[in-house]
């Protein structure tokens, strides 16, 4: 059994954010496979079901950003899923908007959720499906950014990159991590699109630490 975790804010003032990339890809999964995610377990909606022929808990916790990793281990005991057999879906800002990438391990890049999952599954060795976001633009506060809304040009195309997000999961249940990997990774680079000067943000710097 695998346990697919997405990576978010809860709340109606965090919906459509991009830092709730990992929490979308979650919800298309779920609609894909007919999975209902409201159960409430440990601090996460939980949902239980078969994705490509494997067993699957999906959660998203339901803790701000940077106490992820609780309702995790606690959703992880329950279903008795070793570290390994999760894999977590969430936003990056290493890597421009459009693009996903499949990793396992490496540093958490001050990403607050993979600080703390780190933290709590005892290393960062889970594999990881990293949504691109991109950088913002120079003079723009990176947690605004994060926490401000997907720009019109962004929106157009999010389908699209969820699509993608929810490919990879299911390649790495399908093919196993490394293979998922060559065949994620090697895909071609979509255009780049650049977040527009007049997308809508939420000034949010007061809450950055806990949302973050």
């Amino acid at each position: 059994m695998w346990l697919i975790v997405g990576l978010g804010n809860p709340g109606a003032r965090y919906e459509e954010t991009r830092h709730n990339a990992g929490f979308l890809v979650v919800e298309r999964l779920a609609s894909r496979w007919s999975i209902d995610c409201s159960q409430k377990l440990y601090g996460a909606l939980v949902g239980a079901g078969q994705i490509a022929g494997q067993k699957v808990a999906l959660a998203m916790p339901q803790s701000f950003m940077n106490l992820s990793g609780q309702p995790t281990r606690s959703v992880m005991g329950f279903y008795k899923i070793p570290a390994e057999r999760v894999l977590v879906l969430h936003d990056e800002l290493d890597i421009p908007f459009g693009e996903v990438r499949l990793k396992v391990g490496g540093g958490h890049g001050g990403h607050n959720g993979l600080r703390d999952l780190t933290t709590q599954l005892g290393g960062p060795g889970f594999p990881r499906v990293r949504v691109g976001i991109g950088r913002p633009p120079a003079g723009w506060d990176t947690a605004d950014y994060v926490l401000g809304r997907w720009n019109p040009t962004e929106r157009d195309s999010l389908g699209a990159v969820l699509d993608t997000a929810a490919d990879a999961v299911e390649a790495v249940l399908k093919d196993g991590v490394q293979l998922a990997m060559n065949q994620i990774n090697a895909r071609v680079k979509p255009p780049k699109s650049s977040p527009l000067p007049g997308s809508s943000l939420l000034s949010l710097a007061v809450l950055a630490a806990g949302v973050m």
